[in-house]
């Protein structure tokens, strides 16, 4: 599902289960030792679609630690995101003489909760769900795919910059053909003023991407 919106520079891998075994390193393993069992097989399931995707550049099964923020710590010379949510865990990874940065992000395909709309959004960005006509769009949760794109934009943003974005710092337009675009609104020079990413919505599930190739990124 993932890799149908991802360049082909990007290796993936994802699960729809967790894993049947603790597959982690001793290191990995103590960050979620005192973890509730939801959040260790989400690391857990993680961390191993992670290691099917290094594969697939030819890089050996390595522990990935946290950094900070939360995001994990990749092998030198790689770049890579970690999504996970009820029922889909997937990872995508890269090398950085290729790619810049990759934010992924999946969601379930259901109504934001009430009220955290009006947090994550901007007046334009809701004026555009609404104008949304109903037969140009695939079956899809908008708001949710908001948030979603949202996750994404900020994922891609922070390993470039090492700097917090917040909702309100990115004015994202989604199109029906599976894409969007995110304006980044911030006062000081960003290394991109704005990010390209792809959607996917199918089985219940939403998935964003972006990936920013290091020729993007020369290009600003």
């Amino acid at each position: 599902m993932i890799e149908e919106i991802l360049p082909a520079i990007v290796a993936s891998a994802e699960t729809f289960t967790d894993p049947s075994s603790d597959a982690l390193f001793p290191q990995e393993a103590a960050i979620v030792d005192r973890a509730s069992d939801k959040r260790r097989r989400e690391f857990t399931a993680g961390r191993e679609c992670a290691r099917i995707a290094l594969g697939k550049l030819g890089v050996p099964p390595a522990a990935i630690l946290i950094g900070e923020r939360g995001a994990p710590r990749w092998p030198p010379g790689i770049v890579g995101s970690i999504t996970h949510c009820e029922g889909y865990r997937a990872a995508a990874v890269a090398h950085a003489s290729e790619v810049a940065a990759i934010g992924l992000d999946a969601e379930p395909d259901a109504p934001l909760p009430k009220g955290v709309l009006d947090v994550i959004s901007l007046p334009a960005e809701r004026a555009r769900l609404a104008a949304r006509e109903p037969g140009e769009w695939p079956a899809v949760h908008g708001d949710r795919l908001l948030f979603s794109a949202k996750e994404s934009v900020y994922k891609a943003w922070y390993p470039l910059t090492g700097r917090w974005l917040g909702f309100e710092h990115a004015d994202v337009t989604l199109t029906p053909d599976g894409t969007f675009t995110a304006r980044l609104l911030i006062e000081e020079q960003p290394p991109r003023a704005t990010f390209h990413g792809r959607w996917l919505a199918r089985d219940g599930l939403v998935v964003t991407a972006i990936a920013v190739t290091t020729r993007e990124r020369a290009g600003g």
